[in-house]
């Protein structure tokens, strides 16, 4: 378990407070030090609050409006920061402001308070979108989709209650605690902080939630009323345009897709590597993707049957069927998302690893496999996926293929699939084109049809020699082993029809 998935998350707020009101946020930041520095005269001139100060910041897209207040709520200094404002960061919990002549020093009381303060400045001070790797490989809108979508309760409900998942993790980091214990950790895209909690319970000593969507709001609500604001800290913001104020022990995320790579998360996995101390650890540290050959002659006509409806020549009289041609060609285009009997597979999947402490951001740009979700395990919110071609291969019994399955990456957080299959023996080639953004979610939640052909013997004389099916199998007989077809192995069934090839990931 610890090998194939490893995480770890810490949850840790610190004495800020965050209020939102209408297009305007305040922050709060006690216990700051403001020093005063000018050089009008040509000397240069200093001044030192003596006692600390409450700093107040409302921020909104454009500016951030700083208010200094002493014990007595008097204000002591007032600014707006805005893109043309000169200020700069200084050391690690410190930053300067230039007004004209004079400038001024805000010390912070920690460096964990100074990097909530600075990535509130920079995300109204518009330099994400500037400098951000993120906003780089990502369409705008893509972005605001994917976050507003991620920012929903219901579908962080939807995660967590995908108890396979949710266990794997909770089972991964509590087993593996004595990697949490007294650690850094940090949770990229925490969304409702579940795993960053699981790190706590873990022994993590802090814990950095940082999510982009507004579920920031929401993760941090339920630190605080789960008593953890003292170890978990809420970072609202993308991990590629956020600081932290210390290097960390331990990654964790939960940043798989459709066919592992769907929505580029793993890239930003990956970038948060930066923020990792020599030697640390992320969970999970492995990702597997599996491709085997597969047939189905009834979603291939489901998805020819679908694309009929452009055919028609009078539809309220009008002629539809210049469009039928470009239908077919959307259809087949789309990836397959649901899951199968295993039955389905012509040969054993070839596998395809990532390590995540060894990737790069750039090896996910483009990945070529040559010809896994598991579909005999459990069932997940990710299912599995499977690629038609449009134009099957036929094959028998000796036949062997080959092929390659090349992921390319796109600015709207997706792939596109090329898909390039042969079988040897007669030279026949099939190929296609996919666009993982715009998947067809085909499962029904019924139980999946094994394929035609799948019995060997008569199921009714199989019940009665055998005493009735064995329900504890789902009133199946054993599935039967395939043998490879990849590296000159043969096809071990007799008049299949590969159409496709199937995606999953563990």
């Amino acid at each position: 378990m610890a090998s194939r998935l490893q995480m770890l998350l810490m949850f840790g707020v610190t004495s800020r407070v965050a209020v939102a009101s209408n297009s305007m946020a305040v922050s709060v930041f006690p216990g700051v030090r403001l020093l005063s520095i000018g050089d009008a005269n040509g000397e240069i001139q200093r001044h030192s609050e003596q006692q600390p100060l409450r700093l107040e910041v409302k921020s909104t897209p454009d500016t951030a409006l700083l208010n200094l207040s002493n014990s007595d709520e008097t204000s002591v200094f007032k600014c707006s920061l805005s893109r043309e404002t000169e200020c700069s960061r200084v050391g690690k919990q410190s930053f300067i402001i230039t007004l004209g002549c004079n400038s001024v020093l805000l010390q912070f009381s920690t460096p964990a308070e100074f990097s909530s303060f600075y990535n509130i400045l920079k995300s109204c001070r518009g330099h994400n979108a500037e400098h951000s790797v993120f906003s780089d490989r990502t369409e705008e809108s893509s972005a605001v989709q994917y976050f507003q979508f991620y920012g929903y309760l219901s579908q962080q409900q939807n995660m967590m209650q995908d108890y396979v998942r949710t266990g794997t993790y909770q089972r991964a980091i509590l087993q593996n605690h004595v990697d949490f214990k007294d650690k850094v950790v940090l949770d990229v895209g925490c969304g409702s902080g579940i795993l960053s909690f699981f790190a706590a319970q873990a022994g993590a000593r802090k814990v950095y939630a940082v999510e982009a969507s507004t579920m920031a709001q929401h993760a941090e609500v339920l630190v605080n009323s789960n008593g953890m604001g003292d170890r978990v800290e809420v970072i609202a913001g993308k991990v590629e345009e956020i600081s932290l104020p210390e290097q960390v022990d331990i990654i964790i995320s939960e940043p798989m897709g459709y066919m592992l790579f769907n929505e580029r998360m793993l890239e930003s996995y990956l970038h948060a590597k930066k923020f990792l101390k020599p030697n640390g650890n992320m969970f999970p540290t492995l990702g597997d993707v599996h491709l085997a050959p597969f047939t189905d002659e009834q979603l291939y006509m489901e998805q020819f049957t679908k694309a009929n409806f452009w055919y028609q020549p009078s539809f309220h009289g009008v002629d539809l069927s210049s469009l039928r041609e470009a239908a077919v060609d959307e259809y087949f285009r789309q990836p397959i998302v649901d899951t199968f009997d295993i039955r389905i597979l012509m040969a054993k999947s070839v596998k395809y690893t990532v390590n995540f402490l060894d990737a790069k951001e750039t090896d996910l740009h483009r990945v070529t496999v040559w010809l896994s979700t598991s579909p005999t395990e459990p069932l997940t919110h990710w299912y599995q996926v499977r690629c038609l071609l449009q134009s099957p291969l036929f094959t028998k019994a000796g036949d062997t293929l080959s092929g390659t399955a090349t992921l390319i990456a796109n600015k709207r957080q997706s792939y596109d699939i090329s898909m390039v299959a042969q079988v040897d023996q007669t030279g026949s080639k099939s190929s296609n084109l996919l666009d993982l953004k715009n998947p067809f979610f085909r499962y029904t939640g019924s139980t999946s049809v094994p394929p035609p052909g799948s019995h060997y013997s008569s199921p009714s004389e199989n019940m009665w020699s055998n005493g009735g099916y064995n329900m504890n199998q789902g009133g199946m007989p054993a599935a039967y082993d395939l043998s490879t077809v990849i590296g000159g192995s043969s096809v071990s069934h007799n008049n299949l029809i590969p159409l496709g090839t199937l995606c999953v990931c563990d």
